[in-house]
């Protein structure tokens, strides 16, 4: 391969990241169906997404379809994914649904509620583990969101109206 296209290769990779720090997650596997992709990780994989620090915003929310509050807060999460730029507020929504029911009901559910915000399976049978990394005051329970920005991270073990997750955020903004 000439040079030259090895430099101008280079030349955009770089310019597209624009000073965003960028985050490789490993998924060990990947559900697709009908359009609609679903990473799945264990938890040392998925950890680097409880600590970018690029400027923007995270909204982490864990929830499963079979819960019944997870389920209701879902459309406003999706409405602040919808009302804020992709380069301030990111919103992720971490199913603890089991791999076993992704392509039966957690994909289908994504394409009935038409979600937008990016999905993944959190896949880690050693919760007892993994919840105190996520935050120490974590029982377990769901729906749980975390709402973080660089060095401030604020934990709900609880569901959200609209307007209670849009003052959430606007405290880290």
């Amino acid at each position: 391969m000439p040079k030259r296209l090895i430099y101008i290769g280079l030349i955009i990779f770089f310019a597209g990241c624009k000073g965003e720090q960028k985050v490789a997650l490993e998924a060990s596997e990947v559900f697709a169906s009908k359009g609609v992709e679903i990473p799945m990780y264990d938890f040392e994989s998925f950890k680097p997404l409880l600590n970018i620090n690029d400027g923007k915003t995270r909204i982490i929310n864990f929830w499963a379809t079979w819960c019944k509050p997870c389920v209701a807060e879902l459309p406003y999460f999706e409405l602040i994914n919808s009302r804020y730029p992709k380069d301030e507020v990111e919103v992720i929504l971490v199913s603890l649904d089991l791999p076993k029911h992704v392509e039966s009901k957690l994909i289908p559910f994504i394409q009935r509620q038409n979600i937008q915000s990016r999905v993944l399976l959190l896949d880690d049978p050693d919760a007892n583990s993994w919840i105190p990394k996520v935050n120490s005051e974590w029982s377990g329970s769901i729906p749980a969101t975390i709402i973080y920005k660089g060095g401030t991270s604020n934990f709900y073990e609880r569901s959200f109206t609209y307007n209670e997750l849009e003052k959430e955020l606007k405290k880290i903004l």
